[in-house]
């Protein structure tokens, strides 16, 4: 079995590796971190949970050890898709680099330019960050690109999802010519595969499992559910999660809840915290301080569910993940694989669930044929028997007809109702007797909106108490003609 001190890494890299408690790296970490270390390109394919990160963080710093950084010109540059991603790979930097004096600056939207440009200013050997950051310092003159010797892509396909490759084919040509491209990515779309044969140079690749693979490590299921109503149709599916969660007992340490929309996410995770679950939401519309805080918790286990939209699918390194709950089946079926990867990580057993409503059935045929296998469908826990579902559908349509519509049945009330003349003439007494705080009753209406129970022919209704004398003989003299 290959061990870090075969890969001739430098001695500083090698004991903070020691003291961070690895002893032997994963398949994509002993087929990359050679060819890196020799200078080659390296196209690296492994799905996520694999260990990517080392992949590059381990050859870079043993490769940046020597050599000083300038201002404003980072000596090596990392590119991520998200905040969350960027800080990790920050983390992994701060880990490694313990023995080490390289310098470091991370460019993510939510922290202050100024902060940012005094860190670039001092020079820096290392530069991690999302594109649209990166291009706004640029663009500002902040920043210089033409000293980056070793230039990272991670989490590639994240990229394509997320509209950032015209960003990252502008930066790329921004950088020299001679930089060495390390290149990671869980799957090869063809717009991925066009960037590598563009701007890597005959790179070696890597690829340590089948594209688009479920670990077999994650017990996968699927709870086929169509809702008694479509209005009800969320909040059934959050008493089925509830009712999920709760039938896995205590194997269920911790999960990750993932929905389809931002607005999904904050309705399912107050809905959680309202029935007492230890429950927060994570999307990119929430403040970074906050998005960072709420991962914290739940990395050092003081929040155990967490609610999250796909910002929280990819490369995300948080350990000891029980369980994933699929709320909504992916739009894209590779989405799938990346989210049930935040369980089942570094060999450890994990479990995936998902909750699939007739509309979604055909992304999740779509799933399916993406991993090249059935999952296995499960049965709804406290599911009622078919009798008991048809007692209550009919306990519910009964008070609904009741109160009326077209299944109405008609009442004692509701049949015609006819009276004298003399019953007219004795009702209008009382109407002339009421005041104006009271309302003054009307007779009630056929369908044609004509009043029933009174002669209205010869009478003026609805003039009020102030009708002036002069109106009141225009109708005396029609009357009479």
């Amino acid at each position: 079995m290959t061990k870090f001190t075969d890969l001739n890494l430098a001695p500083k890299v090698l004991k903070a590796v020691t003291e961070a408690g690895y002893e032997s790296p994963t398949p994509i970490q002993a087929g990359a971190i050679p060819p890196a270390l020799e200078g080659r390109d390296v196209l690296g394919i492994a799905q996520t949970g694999t260990g990517k990160t080392a992949s590059f963080t381990l050859p870079m710093i043993t490769l940046l050890s020597k050599g000083r950084a300038r201002a404003r010109m980072p000596r090596s540059l990392v590119l991520a898709p998200t905040r969350e991603l960027a800080a990790q790979v920050a983390e992994n930097f701060d880990t490694y680099t313990k023995h080490l004096k390289l310098t470091k600056a991370l460019l993510i939207g939510g922290v202050s330019f100024k902060e940012q440009d005094a860190l670039i200013d001092r020079g820096v050997d290392v530069l991690i960050a999302t594109p649209g950051r990166l291009l706004d310092h640029f663009e500002r003159g902040k920043l210089l690109l033409t000293g980056v010797q070793i230039m990272v892509v991670d989490e590639a396909d994240r990229m394509l999802d997320m509209g950032f490759i015209p960003d990252i084919e502008r930066i790329f040509s921004l950088t020299p010519f001679t930089r060495q491209t390390l290149f990671f990515s869980a799957t090869m779309a063809p717009e991925i595969e066009r960037i590598t044969n563009t701007f890597l140079s005959n790179p070696a690749r890597v690829e340590v499992a089948r594209q688009a693979t479920t670990s077999e490590t994650i017990e996968q299921g699927v709870v086929m559910y169509k809702a008694s109503r479509k209005d009800r149709e969320g909040s059934e599916k959050r008493r089925l999660l509830r009712d999920l969660i709760e039938s896995e007992g205590e194997a269920c340490r911790n999960a990750i809840i993932f929905c389809n929309r931002k607005t999904d996410v904050d309705i399912t995770a107050k809905s959680l915290k309202k029935y007492g679950y230890d429950a927060a939401p994570i999307h990119g519309d929430l403040e970074q301080s906050q998005r960072m805080k709420t991962l914290d918790g739940f990395r050092d286990g003081t929040l155990r569910f967490l609610v999250a939209s796909d910002v929280a699918a990819r490369g995300l390194d948080i350990p000891n993940v029980s369980h994933v709950f699929n709320f909504d089946v992916p739009s894209h079926a590779e989405d799938y694989v990346h989210r049930i990867g935040r369980t089942g990580r570094a060999g450890r057993q994990g479990k995936a669930m998902m909750i699939c409503v007739p509309r979604d059935e055909r992304n999740l045929a779509d799933i399916e044929r993406l991993v090249e296998k059935e999952i296995p469908r499960l049965e709804a826990p406290n599911a009622p028997s078919p009798k008991a579902e048809t007692e209550d559908s009919a306990a519910e349509d009964k008070p609904r007809r009741s109160r009326g519509g077209r299944g109405r049945s008609r009442t004692k009330t509701e049949e015609p109702v006819t009276e004298t003349p003399e019953a007219a003439v004795e009702e209008t007494p009382a109407v002339e007797a009421t005041t104006e705080s009271q309302p003054k009753p009307e007779g009630r209406r056929e369908r044609g909106g004509r009043r029933r129970g009174r002669d209205d022919d010869n009478k003026v209704v609805g003039m009020g108490d102030h009708m002036p004398s002069f109106i009141a003989l225009s109708f005396d003299e029609r009357r009479a003609s």
